[in-house]
């Protein structure tokens, strides 16, 4: 039985019928799933967001010492508990990975993903905020285009810079929405995302950092002087701009991480000086 037909049969056996709310889109291509854990070893404890059927559950607790999956929908959990029963080195966990403790449960673990398109900002956010190293999920290709972009060019976004922050990433495959049940209607792409032990710039105040470009890129198209002068008084601007040799007439998603940085702690060092 091949990884679809095994799909389908579980979706038959517990009259499975994916919920739109929660994202779930059944994965059953085995190159993709293969190249999602590829990484994984006899040695590494591994959280895996949202498993769903256990598909890619299955492959990893061959592959690693420890399985956490972390899973919301109620009915997959019971799934879960009944495929993996005899498994003495996967444990399921019925909650939402934006309430769980990850540091707490498993502080060296590696995180595996199949990521909710709606959500995934979210996850991304808090995962790079925990001790978590390596982190492999499947996003749509769209938001892995994003992530993985350059700052300053096209295809960045705010998320772009608050990656780029923490990690280093990469897209590694992309896979078709013609290998998912359902099909969702975006295609998909596999994302490596590897954190750094020192971040890419230093900043003084990260919130502030932060604000900064997430209020920059919600008014993308304007001068970075008129999308910052909402928060920093326009004549202060101006002068912290000239400091950092920025042009006023310059928009802020061609700015660079360290232009950023430089713009906050200037900011940062007037207002507390």
């Amino acid at each position: 039985m091949n990884i679809l037909e095994e799909t389908k049969y579980i979706m038959n056996k517990y009259d499975v019928h994916p919920n739109k709310r929660l994202g779930q889109n059944f994965l059953f291509d085995e190159q993709s799933l293969q190249t999602i854990a590829s990484e994984v070893t006899s040695k590494d404890t591994v959280i895996e967001i949202g498993p769903g059927l256990g598909t890619l559950t299955a492959i990893l607790a061959e592959k690693a010492s420890k399985v956490i999956a972390v899973e919301l929908d109620g009915k997959m959990v019971s799934i879960l508990k009944e495929r993996f029963k005899l498994y003495n080195n996967v444990q399921i966990i019925q909650d939402d990975i934006l309430n769980v403790d990850i540091d707490k449960i498993a502080p060296k673990a590696k995180i595996v993903a199949n990521l909710p398109y709606y959500i995934t900002t979210s996850i991304i956010t808090k995962l790079l905020n925990t001790n978590i190293k390596d982190i492999t999920i499947l996003i749509q290709k769209e938001v892995a285009e994003r992530i993985c972009a350059n700052p300053g060019t096209k295809k960045a976004g705010a998320i772009t810079y608050f990656v780029k922050y923490y990690a280093d990433s990469e897209i590694v495959a992309n896979v078709p929405k013609e290998y998912f049940i359902p099909s969702p209607e975006v295609e998909s792409s596999i994302v490596k995302i590897t954190k750094r032990n020192k971040k890419a710039v230093e900043v003084n105040n990260e919130k502030l950092f932060f604000d900064i470009i997430k209020i920059n890129f919600m008014q993308r198209r304007k001068t970075i002087l008129n999308s910052l002068s909402s928060i920093i008084e326009k004549d202060m601007l101006k002068n912290i701009l000239k400091e950092c040799k920025i042009e006023e007439s310059v928009r802020g998603e061609n700015l660079s991480l360290e232009q950023f940085a430089m713009i906050t702690n200037l900011f940062d060092k007037i207002n507390n000086g």
